[in-house]
């Protein structure tokens, strides 16, 4: 079994702690891939992720102590002074690790209903009139278009599903 980090923004931090996320995708891209073989840089069945987010750590928060001290910003949510990016989260700051159950890769236009709402799309910002796949198609352009992965560019994409489980 082998852990490995995977960074999640507030409000996907907030589906996982609902109990509302149980599945990811992610681009496939050149690095991923070599010689023809793919392995899944966010790894096999069994193996363990676990999750960075923006944090702050108060004074005396320390390794020993886990994530006691630690504030979380998907908790609270406010801007303020402190808060460090998720990418700079220790492994003993995590609160949340998650089991993977399967990986597979498949196009990002082969989200169904079921997998819209296993993304936890219930935490996407509202967009009124739109069907769940058109949430999370807003929600991915939100944050991939802008690295050259639009939704309408139909990406080969890393599909993890994970069950959370104790840190």
């Amino acid at each position: 079994m082998t852990a490995r980090p995977i960074l999640f923004s507030g409000p996907m931090v907030r589906a996982l702690l609902a109990g509302a996320k149980t599945q990811t995708r992610r681009v496939v891209t050149a690095k991923n891939v070599s010689f023809g073989h793919i392995p899944c840089p966010y790894g096999a069945p069994g193996d363990r992720l676990w999750v960075r987010e923006t944090f702050r750590i108060e004074g005396g928060a320390r390794p020993e102590h886990g994530p006691n001290g630690v504030h979380f910003r998907a908790d609270e949510d406010e801007p303020g002074i402190g808060w460090r990016p998720s990418i700079f989260m220790p492994r003993w700051a995590s609160r949340l690790t998650l089991e993977v159950t399967e990986v597979r890769v498949e196009r990002l236009g082969a989200l169904t209903y079921d997998d819209a709402q296993a993304e936890g799309v219930d935490f996407f910002p509202l967009a009124p009139g739109c069907s769940l796949v058109q949430r999370f198609a807003l929600g991915w352009d939100a944050i991939n278009g802008k690295r050259g992965f639009p939704w309408a560019s139909n990406p080969w994409v890393w599909v993890v599903a994970f069950r959370r489980v104790a840190a």
